[in-house]
């Protein structure tokens, strides 16, 4: 195949060795041409913009802004870019958030070369891939409560170890309006203490370290 008809992919990922293994994997494809690579937003805006890929491979967790702020910034300036979202990460928050940016497919890294190269190729004629193991965790909480962005503030400063009166001086609410909010916050992600309340945010996506 000539380089005009292979399929020219973007790889965004911050750690070197990963981006290896990736260009190693879709070299080795006569279909697929590794179009370029970045390590954060900005590269990978950069780069997009240069080469507009055909798919562009977005690691979830990138220094400073996420993944997920990419995707959304480039299909803001390019409607039709096809971008898959590769990570460990299988917060159903997350993931929800990613195809709401507008991400076409939400893939582990765990998964074997070659079902990460059909969704590329799926991804490119226009279709989404979501695996079965992450639609079930989509599915597991599509009922529950969601945490209003005053309540994830709280949680992200009871993961930072801050006390509620600690706490109720950064946000400039009262002591008693942030145990209102660690309740609810209890209540919705079915917690039993502070403790178990981050654990299920941090696994959930929900907030991150």
């Amino acid at each position: 195949m000539t380089s005009e008809t292979r399929i020219r992919i973007l790889c965004v990922d911050d750690h070197p060795l990963v981006r290896e293994g990736l260009a190693a994997v879709i070299n080795s494809q006569p279909d697929m041409l590794l179009l370029g690579q970045a390590s954060n937003v900005q590269e990978a805006l950069r780069e997009f913009r240069r080469g507009q890929p055909d798919v562009t491979l977005m690691d979830v967790r990138l220094p400073g802004e996420s993944g997920i702020d990419a995707v959304a910034a480039i299909r803001q300036e390019f409607p039709e870019a096809r971008l898959i979202m590769l990570t460990t990460f299988e917060g159903d928050v997350e993931i929800q958030r990613a195809l709401q940016a507008g991400a076409r497919a939400y893939l582990l890294k765990s998964m074997p070369p070659k079902d990460l190269l059909a969704a590329i190729r799926q991804v490119h004629t226009g279709k989404k891939q979501i695996p079965p193991q992450v639609a079930a965790r989509l599915a597991e909480h599509l009922s529950d409560d969601k945490l209003t962005g005053r309540e994830i503030e709280v949680l992200r400063e009871i993961a930072g170890g801050n006390r509620n009166r600690d706490i109720a001086e950064k946000l400039f609410i009262t002591e008693e309006t942030v145990k209102v909010h660690i309740k609810h916050i209890m209540e919705k992600l079915g917690a039993n203490d502070r403790t178990q309340a981050v654990a299920i945010g941090l696994r959930r996506g929900i907030i991150h370290l």
